[in-house]
């Protein structure tokens, strides 16, 4: 009868634990847009003009985050003269 309630218990603690992991994995997934100034999101749409950039730059490929902030700027002054 011991060996019964300690499988029990174990089983239920296994349960317990896992309840959590469950709703983690089914969770929706969030969005890609960012905000990255007061009045700018970036998403995918931003990010295909960033490599644009980059491109007629001639500029190696790297993700805008990562950039300094002196190219951010260069960047997003390239981008008022190159509209949607």
């Amino acid at each position: 009868m011991h060996r019964k309630n300690r499988y029990l218990a174990s089983l239920s603690l296994v349960a317990t634990l896992s309840i959590p992991a469950v709703f983690v994995a089914c969770s929706s997934p969030q969005p890609t847009t960012v905000t990255v100034n007061e009045n700018h999101h970036w998403d995918d749409h931003e990010n295909s003009a960033w490599h644009r950039f980059l491109a007629e730059k001639n500029r190696p490929d790297h993700e805008y985050a990562k950039s300094e902030k002196n190219e951010q700027d260069e960047y997003w002054g390239w981008r008022r003269s190159h509209p949607d």
